[in-house]
């Protein structure tokens, strides 16, 4: 599916059910597009919405990762995601999106 950024969408049509997803970082998510032949970044905003923030091949994904995790946190707090503060950022799962 096609998104633009920018666009807040549903949780479950960012997440592709036949496709590759993760969760790198607490509220940023990562997910094929076939449409694309790449992968779409957002910010979690809610249980069930995602901000689509970028879009990425697979040679630049690891790179976009490591842009937008520190702007997680800023980006939820611009949508008024209300975190819980014992919440921390965790390390990058070491699989690669290929």
């Amino acid at each position: 599916m096609h998104f633009h950024k920018g666009q807040i969408v549903d949780k479950s049509d960012f997440i592709t059910k036949d496709g590759f997803s993760k969760e790198y970082y607490e509220g940023l998510l990562i997910a094929s597009d076939a449409s694309l032949n790449g992968y779409n970044i957002g910010i979690q905003l809610s249980e069930d919405k995602v901000l689509v923030v970028d879009r990425t091949n697979a040679e630049n994904a690891r790179e976009m990762v490591d842009l937008w995790a520190p702007r997680i946190d800023q980006i939820q707090r611009e949508y008024g995601v209300k975190r819980d503060p014992g919440v921390h950022i965790t390390g990058l799962s070491t699989r690669n999106p290929e």
